[in-house]
Parts: C-alpha cells; structure tokens; sequence
C-alpha cells in the first residue's frame, strides 16, 4: 500500500495555467476520484502523477519519496485510459503480460501472474482472444487487469468507463472498486460523471480552474456542501438566490432576492451577506394541501426516470423548483400544490461569484 503526497502542483501550458498550487494527500488504500467539468485540471495532474506531463513546479512523493523528474516507467504506477489502448496484435494474455516482459520477469512467472490477475477480473477464459474479439466491457477488464498486473504502488485510471454503454458502466464502477478493494492498492480516479464519482469513492476531490475546490466524503459533500458550485456539480440541486438577514446557533434567516418570501435555512453565515440555498429534489414536499409554511405552485412538467418522478414546479415566491415526486402521490403536469421544505434540507452557501 502506498500514500501519495502532491505539494504546490502548478501546471502552465505558455500563458494558461492548468493546475495553481495544488496540495492533495492520498492516504495508502483509499479510492479517490477527481471530479469536475472540462478544463478543470484533473486530468493534467492525472498525467503529472503518471510521469506523462512535468510540472511546472511543486513534488509528488510516494510513500515519502520524491519522484517529480522521474520517467513513467520507474514510477510503479499503472494506468487505465479511456479508449484502453490494448494492442490490437496481442492476445488478451500478451497484453496482460506486457508490463511484465518490459520488467524482465521470467516467462513463466509473468504467466503466473497474468493469468492470475485475469482470473480477478473474470477473463481467464478469454485469455486466447484478440481485443476486436471482445466487447466493450471485456476490454475494459483486460485494461484493468494489465494495470494491476505489475503490482504498482498507485493507480491511475482516467475516464475508464467513458467508452461504455449505460448498463456496462454501472456494472464496471462495481467490478473496479470490488477488485480495488480486494487488492489494496491506492487509486485515483478522474471523471465528470457525478454518479460515478459518489459510487466508486472513498473520497472526492471537487476541483475548478486548476484548484481543489472542496474534498470530503461522497455522503457529506453531498448533503453538507461547503459551496454553491459543488452542490450544484454533485447531483441535481434547485440554487434559491437569498439575502442572509441573520441566525445563530447553525440556522440562517434567509429572504428570496426576487420574492422577499423568508424563510430558515441551516448555515453560518452573516446578516447581509448575498448568498444561495440549495434544495435537495427529496428535501421539497409536494402535498396538495397548504400548511403554515407552504407556498402555492403549479407543476410544469412531470419527468419519469424510472424508480423516480421529478416534478418542475413553479412558485411565485421562490421560483421554479424540481421536487420528487412522493410514491403514490401523482401529480400530473398542471396541477396545483403547495410546496414547503425543512430548513435541515434547505442549506445556505456563499453566492459563488462566476
């Protein structure tokens, strides 16, 4: 097991600065993902970290050992790509043999291992085929199993599951964090995809513009985000642009920018300070009477996901919402209700400036 420690990262491509000052530690055994849109800066320290890319200043150090200069093939890092890049010539166990042949172990332990890892990932049997003779899904296994075969101290995998179908994605997030865990290795993980990152975690780094904007366990940067942009970027938010007029003790006096409709909302932040409310799809009742708190709306669209309805709901005092549908309570497009929320779920976020 292996713990990376990366300080003062900064990557400029001429005048465009990429990553700015980056400190991340990866404790040994921990699977985290880098999340953000385009453009972020997590696939450059992906690259960085594999030897792909030299930083333009900062260390990376593995279990304490500075290895920012050193070339991709001392590192002891495997690495998984989008598109997998088998060798179309080679059989599935040549290609699991490879990083092996180019470590001079001897052919038959190299066999040992090889067919040892594809036994992890279930490909023994398919050991003879040629890439172009297997699916997506298959490929993507023998991807893995040639990243793990050299036993590296880190693991690399950036966008790994972008190439495959819905259900086989869903299926490889399970068998790569399954095979993970069993062998223990350190990994990091680059994706956009928010589902992905939230599965697979054991914890996520939010970055934009080149910097880590928020990191923390997937459940608590979901239901406790620090800032409007990660709440929005990790999973479906409705954002409510308030004035804070005071609180104490956690809890916020909020009123709606537009509105003036006030409301409680759970932060700490200060009287006057512009802000944003972030309300969970399955924190906002729907019920077609009116209590204390509720406002009037109207649903304006009803979208069917499957095991979820959301509703688009539009009020006049605090704007269009997305709700979730309660089981059993359909509400068709039309319809009028009353919408109110608890202000545990309702939390108040600096207004991100962009």
């Amino acid at each position: 097991m292996s713990t990376l420690e990366i300080e003062k990262l900064r990557i400029v491509y001429g005048k465009y600065v990429a990553v700015d000052g980056l400190d991340l530690t990866i404790p040994h055994g921990q699977l985290v993902s880098l999340l953000g849109p385009s453009g972020s800066g997590k696939t450059s320290v992906l690259r960085a970290i594999g030897g792909y890319l030299p930083p333009t200043s900062g260390t990376i150090k593995v279990n304490g050992r500075d290895i920012t200069r050193d070339p991709p093939q001392v590192r002891d890092m495997g690495m998984v790509f989008q598109n997998f890049l088998l060798f179309p010539h080679m059989s599935v166990l040549d290609n699991v043999e490879f990083g092996l042949r180019m470590r001079q172990v001897s052919r038959a332990e190299r066999r040992r291992r090889a067919m040892e890892t594809l036994d992890m990932v279930r490909m023994s049997a398919f050991a003879a085929r040629l890439p172009f003779q297997l699916s997506g899904g298959q490929q993507q296994r023998v991807a893995l199993a040639r990243a793990l075969v050299i036993r590296p101290a880190i693991l690399l995998m950036d966008e790994p599951m972008g190439a495959l179908d819905a259900k086989l994605r869903a299926e490889a997030q399970e068998e790569i964090r399954a095979v993970q865990k069993e062998v223990g290795v350190t990994a990091i993980l680059v994706t956009h995809d928010q589902q992905e990152a939230m599965a697979m975690s054991d914890r996520i780094v939010v970055m934009r513009d080149g910097a880590i904007l928020e990191e923390g366990e997937p459940g608590r940067l979901y239901r406790e985000p620090r800032t409007a942009f990660t709440a929005e970027f990790l999973g479906t938010t409705t954002l409510l642009p308030v004035e804070v007029l005071g609180g104490e003790g956690g809890r916020c006096r909020v009123r709606h920018s537009t509105s003036k409709h006030e409301f409680l909302a759970t932060g700490d932040l200060r009287a006057g300070e512009a802000a944003s409310v972030s309300l969970r799809p399955e924190e906002i009742l729907c019920s077609h009477e009116a209590t204390a708190d509720s406002i009037a709306g109207r649903v304006t669209k009803r979208m069917f996901y499957g095991v979820n309805t959301f509703l688009r709901v539009e009020t006049s005092e605090a704007g269009s919402l997305l709700a979730l549908e309660a089981p059993g309570a359909v509400m068709g497009e039309g319809t009028g209700v009353h919408v109110s929320w608890r202000s545990e779920g309702a939390r108040v976020l600096p207004r991100d400036p962009s």
